[in-house]
């Protein structure tokens, strides 16, 4: 006798059956795109307002699927960040694009576990097939592997922590057996502008951020190749394809022809930067880098790419799949690639699906014009703001990035807090040489002409309004 399915159950079935329900998705989906370019770029005041219908205890019973999304389409979609526009400029924030866009709605249907090729063959296959086109593309040695992990903090540390099993091997020292306690030094080498998530990675594999030996750089936050100390085959240098405020590259090749590495193992942290190496145009920035040891990248920012999407490439399989080994009993590998050996993950959903897609829709030529665009656009915002009374820009505009300042640290901040309100474009503030500045990272293959006109208005805008006030108190 089969017995009948709970009531849950039956509902959940019927759902499935219906359809319904994901053609609403679809539906508010396609009207969140359309109006995307042209909405304010962060919610308004009544939006924000609305989000306290979130607020409520755990339900004791099921609830409606249709009113779920409903809530979330009326209260919800108003409070999203359009980061897929083309004026949001915070964080290094990418766009995306429509057929990756595409690829991960179809892959939020499959739902689809990575972790062993017999858990999902496609998944297999893809990861197998977007690590060779990267190799090609940055122009790497053809032993590098790659881990598809959440972005390039996570990415970080796993660079760092197959440079950590390999230098320790390499002194008979077995990391996975023994751990930290009683294992030979390990020196850590980086330029004092090294991103937060790369001093995170360091306390992450257990090396202290009070150990890390630190070196100059330069004005424009490149790390300065005559102060690098002698190196060792205990060393981890630690360079920087992308300051994260002014968008400078170190000199790869200038480091690598008058720096003796003598064994140390060296990794690019290249969020941003690193799809610079796949630009016909902007291959200069990243020259000599190739000879590193492993790499650190975000597809969900330059690329594009839907969130979350971050890359670890290495020119040392071992090292990497041993620093995350794992077996038991239940694990069946595969004929072919096994993604969880070369991630921290073991369940991990199938982020190269999207990436896939992305890369096979612009294809070479498609990557060197979109984000050669976006450093087009960054040259024109440095440009355009250079010309207006009372903002200066603080850096070589080499990439995509652009860091301004106002004549006093408290107008810069001002300013800034009312460019957000005016919400015709959203930047973010940083630091530079002990300053308060207005970053700008043109991040998205939606930016236009007109849309950097609207954003250069936007901050004149906001500066007259702030100095007219100021007049009126005095």
């Amino acid at each position: 006798m089969n017995k009948q399915p709970n009531q849950i159950q039956a509902k959940m079935f019927s759902e499935i059956a219906d359809r319904s329900l994901f053609e609403k998705v679809t539906s508010y989906g396609n009207d969140f795109i359309e109006k995307v370019f042209e909405r304010h770029v962060a919610p308004l005041d009544k939006a924000l307002e609305m989000l306290s219908a979130f607020d409520e205890d755990l339900p004791e019973k099921p609830g409606n699927s249709h009113e779920i999304i409903d809530l979330l389409q009326t209260k919800g979609a108003p409070n999203t960040m359009p980061h897929i526009g083309g004026r949001y400029f915070g964080f290094v924030t990418g766009g995306v694009v429509p057929a990756g866009l595409a690829a991960k709605g179809l892959a939020s249907f499959w739902d689809q576990n990575s972790a062993l090729q017999i858990m999902s063959p496609i998944s297999s296959k893809l990861e197998s097939v977007v690590q060779r086109w990267l190799v090609d593309l940055f122009g790497l040695p053809d032993k590098t592997v790659a881990g598809f992990v959440s972005g390039t903090s996570m990415a970080n540390f796993c660079g760092l922590a197959a440079a950590r099993y390999r230098i320790l091997k390499r002194n008979h020292w077995d990391i996975n057996e023994k751990g930290l306690f009683g294992a030979p030094k390990i020196r850590v080498v980086t330029g004092k502008h090294a991103h937060s998530t790369i001093l995170k990675a360091i306390s992450l594999v257990g090396l202290g951020k009070e150990n890390i030996e630190w070196v100059d750089v330069d004005q424009q936050g490149r790390i300065c190749v005559d102060k690098i100390p002698e190196l060792d085959e205990n060393t981890i240098l630690i360079l920087q394809a992308g300051n994260v405020n002014s968008g400078a590259f170190d000199d790869f090749e200038t480091l690598f022809k008058e720096i003796p590495t003598n064994g140390a193992w060296v990794h690019i942290d290249g969020a941003f930067g690193l799809w610079a190496a796949g630009t016909e145009r902007l291959q200069h920035l990243t020259k000599g880098f190739e000879q590193a040891n492993s790499w650190a990248v975000d597809a969900h920012k330059t690329l594009n790419v839907p969130y979350d999407s971050g890359i670890v490439l290495c020119n040392d399989s071992e090292a990497l799949t041993s620093a995350f080994h794992m077996n038991a009993g239940y694990i069946v590998t595969g004929q072919e690639r096994d993604g969880m050996f070369f991630t921290p993950e073991m369940s991990r959903r199938s982020r190269a699906i999207e990436l896939w897609a992305t890369l096979k829709y612009l294809g070479r030529t498609g990557i060197d014009d979109m984000i050669f665009e976006m450093h087009q656009r960054a040259k024109q915002f440095a440009q355009l703001i250079s010309k207006v009374d009372g903002f200066q820009v603080l850096n070589d505009v080499v990439f995509n990035q652009v860091i301004v300042q106002c004549e006093s640290d408290e107008l810069t901040d001002k300013t800034l807090k009312k460019i957000q309100e005016l919400r015709d474009c959203w930047v973010g503030g940083s630091t530079w040489n002990g300053r308060k500045v207005i970053r700008i990272s043109v991040c998205s293959w939606a930016t236009t002409e007109k849309d950097i006109v609207r954003s250069i208005n936007s901050f004149k805008q906001a500066l007259d309004s702030i100095q007219d006030k100021k007049t009126k108190i005095n």
